[in-house]
């Protein structure tokens, strides 16, 4: 380069203007050649420049031709590359095809940022808080005191679905998640069908005569009590005493020669829902149902710390969730319904009756003595008796129910937080906000718990959480009904539920008892719950956890702490109609309910004097627990779903049908299928924990792919051959209907209990439609069509 210099001595002298070529260190230690431009001051603005000497140096020096050619392509070649990657640096983000402004442009920017960050790895890197932090961080933001005010607030007095009470309470709800600074906040109206007492034509018992003429009029000491979803009428019977009102009471009263049909029923409540005692009975003919609260199940006054005698239990008996006059169907204001109503709405009459009432009854009653335990604990001189005759002869129970439809607007209230690198995943958690009474336990304490869980998380974001997955905070109207609010949602997102919402916690009855801790729950997140228990230090023993203090009075964990989920629970509908893992959990007293639940009576002031004063504490505890879950499922790269749960639940239903395999094979049927479907299954599980444990966890694309088979495996168990709106638990394990493994095993018990009452026809459709269901499901898990093998069907 000093030779070139040379060649130039006019100009280098007097401006010192050159082009030279030197050797540069990079950042990097590595040696490179960079191409340099100096000119002097006094050359400049005049067109003369380094280059024009250059060519007239060519022109006049042929010797050095070659090798200027060779000089000025290597720097034209360097200029370009240089241009290049400043272009590349500074417009690799920024779409070409269209103005910057444009709504096409930016959405085609927002897709590309989405994509780039979900392949990106860098969102573990900044993520600097490990699980001792985050579960520090949940505890110190958790507020106690906050948590029992808030309870104290919305149970102040009864707000039923539709009442200026529970719109004082929406905006109560409202107003908090939007000062916690969510990401999103709104509510969702539903047009809802919902029956009331009618003030014009109340509920009444007589005893009348064979001519109908009334003999006595027998009180109804809480005329306010009434079972929503009843039939409506008047019927006259014999009297039956049905004990729980199951179905092995009313074998039992079959056998004893008892006549159910075209009698009323009495019934006492407990071991199963009021839905499900109504549906059993009208299944055996009873023209009507009693319900009442026996002492033995139920403590009452003046011995008992419970209601008086003379309170009567609230509730609903529409064997199912939702709005039952759009079953299937969201209940949109533009939805247009079809003329159908569900088909868990009872045909028979249905009443809330108070102990006294009921003590009465029991009084008129004739016939032989009960079996033994079916005696309830009335004070001596009381005879437990079974009816159906009076103690006059010629005398007959009458029962008139009335109540009034009216179509009225529910609202659900949702606030989130969204994720941070997976905002397409939802993690739920819900609470009932309406109650027929002040609603202390019913929905007052799991109402405070939501609010609180979502200031909470907010503030851990504000703090540095970075949630991979979004968490999403749901208050639901007309829960009383059954889930009203909750089902409508559902029904009107179904086709993305499985696709976005990967698990759902339900907060109602969230303290009834200070005892034990239950879990109704999808085996899904059994495994969960188990682990988080011993990351939650005990209410009741500061020293331990729950997980250590729970079981060391019930030391079986899945007998004395999991159990199945309830239709009575908004987490129901979620995994048995919409296939979402789901789980409601509670505490409470191992052999006693909670009395005053579903009464007037369940106020701040019982339920705090029932937890000796520490229902802020149980409260705490399980915020803490169900928001360690929601940071788990929306904070671990791979979701952690017990997936393989199912292997075993599935063999427990196998192992039912194995025993009366041989009843089958003489009838030309095989379990082989059957078996086969759940093997396949097991394997697949097998197979999709091995592919996990041998892949690179940093990998966003695997785990996004594996993370999607799990989540989707509650869907897998969603029979694709019945109707959503006729059979609207399409789920074979916690569903209802002839498609279930359970309807499956009981219509093949009939071959050992009652063989003429068993219909082959009906068993082969079920036993096929079960199987290609399982066999779905193992196929879904399996992942990509090529990888199975279906050459053996």
């Amino acid at each position: 380069m000093e030779k070139l210099r040379s060649m130039l001595p006019v100009r280098s002298q007097q401006g010192e203007t050159g082009t030279f070529y030197r050797p540069q260190q990079d950042t990097e230690g590595e040696d490179r050649h960079e191409l340099e431009m100096k000119m002097g001051a006094e050359e400049e603005g005049t067109e003369t420049s380094v280059m024009s000497d250059m060519v007239a140096l060519i022109s006049n020096r042929s010797k050095s031709r070659k090798k200027v050619l060779v000089y000025l392509s290597l720097a034209s070649l360097l200029l370009l590359l240089i241009a290049f990657l400043l272009g590349y640096v500074t417009f690799r983000n920024t779409c070409r095809s269209c103005p910057a402004d444009t709504e096409e442009c930016m959405a085609a920017s927002a897709v590309n940022e989405v994509d780039y960050e979900w392949q990106s790895s860098d969102y573990s890197s900044e993520t600097t808080l490990h699980w001792d932090d985050l579960k520090t961080m949940l505890n110190k933001y958790l507020d106690k005191a906050q948590l029992t005010d808030n309870i104290r607030t919305m149970s102040q007095r009864p707000h039923p679905a539709g009442s200026r009470e529970l719109h004082r309470l929406d905006e109560i709800v409202l107003n908090a998640f939007t000062s916690y600074h969510l990401n999103h906040v709104w509510t969702d109206s539903h047009y809802v069908t919902l029956p009331y007492l009618d003030s014009s034509s109340p509920n009444y018992l007589w005893l009348v005569d064979s001519s109908g003429e009334i003999q006595q009029k027998i009180q109804l000491m809480d005329p306010k009590a009434f079972l929503a979803y009843s039939a409506t009428g008047n019927v006259t019977g014999g009297l039956v005493y049905g004990h729980y009102g199951r179905h092995e009471d009313f074998l039992r009263l079959r056998d004893l020669g008892i006549t159910v049909k075209g009698n009323i029923i009495l019934i006492r409540i407990g071991r199963t829902s009021f839905a499900e005692k109504v549906a059993m009975a009208q299944t055996h003919g009873a023209v009507g149902v009693l319900l009442y609260p026996d002492p033995a199940d139920v403590p009452q006054e003046p011995r008992g710390t419970g209601p008086p005698r003379t309170t009567a239990f609230t509730g609903h008996v529409h064997l199912g969730t939702g709005d039952p006059f759009t079953p299937g169907f969201p209940s949109f204001n533009h939805t247009q319904f079809p003329p159908v109503e569900s088909s868990g709405l009872p045909r028979i009459l249905a009443l809330a009756i108070s102990p006294s009432t009921a003590l009465n009854l029991i009084g008129w009653m004739g016939g032989d003595s009960v079996p033994t335990g079916w005696g309830g604990r009335f004070s001596y001189p009381t005879k437990y008796v079974l009816g159906p005759n009076l103690t006059q002869p010629g005398l007959r129970l009458q029962m008139g129910v009335a109540c009034r439809m009216a179509p009225t607007i529910i609202s659900n209230i949702f606030g989130s937080i969204e994720g941070f690198l997976e905002p397409d995943r939802y993690i739920i958690v819900g609470a009932q906000r309406d109650a027929w009474g002040p609603g202390a336990a019913k929905s007052g304490v799991g109402t405070a718990i939501l609010l609180e869980l979502a200031h909470a998380l907010s503030e851990m974001v504000t703090n540095g959480f970075r949630p991979r997955r979004s968490l999403l905070f749901a208050s639901w109207d007309a829960g009383e009904y059954g889930s009203i609010g909750a089902t409508e949602w559902l029904e009107g997102y179904l086709t993305m539920m499985h696709l976005k919402a990967v698990a759902y916690f339900s907060l109602d009855r969230a303290v009834l008892g200070d005892d034990t801790l239950v879990a109704q729950s999808s085996p899904l997140l059994h495994q969960l719950i188990e682990k988080v228990m011993k990351q939650v230090e005990s209410p009741n023993q500061g020293a331990q956890n729950l997980y250590s203090q729970i079981l060391s009075r019930y030391p079986d964990f899945k007998e004395n702490i999991i159990q199945p989920l309830s239709m009575e629970s908004s987490a129901y509908p979620f995994t048995a109609f919409a296939g979402v893992p789901a789980m409601e959990i509670n505490f409470r007293e191992v052999d006693e309910v909670y009395p005053f639940l579903n009464t007037d009576l369940d106020t701040f002031d019982q339920l705090n004097a029932k937890l000796n004063g520490r229902l802020g504490d149980f409260s705490e505890a399980l915020a803490q627990l169900v928001g360690q879950m929601m940071i788990k499922l929306s904070h671990h790269e791979l979701l952690p779903l017990n997936y393989r749960s199912y292997s075993e639940v599935i063999l427990q239903y196998l192992t039912q049908v194995q025993m009366l395999a041989d009843k089958l094979e003489s009838r030309g049927l095989t379990l082989q299928w059957l078996y086969s479907a759940r093997g396949d299954f097991t394997r697949a599980a097998e197979l999709l924990t091995n592919l996990i444990e041998s892949s690179d966890e940093k990998d966003e694309r695997l785990t996004r792919i594996y993370n999607n088979r799990i989540m989707r495996v509650e869907f897998y168990f969603l029979s694709q051959y019945v109707s959503v709106t006729e059979s609207p638990f399409r789920h074979i394990l916690h569903g209802r209907g002839n498609h279930t493994l359970a309807a499956l095993c009981r219509h093949f018990q009939l071959l050992q209990d009652e063989p003429e009452r068993f219909d082959e026809r009906l068993f082969r459709r079920q036993l096929a439609l079960a199987t290609w269901t399982l066999q779905g499901a193992a196929n879904a898990l399996s992942g990509d069509v090529w990888n199975l093998d279906n050459n053996s069907f």
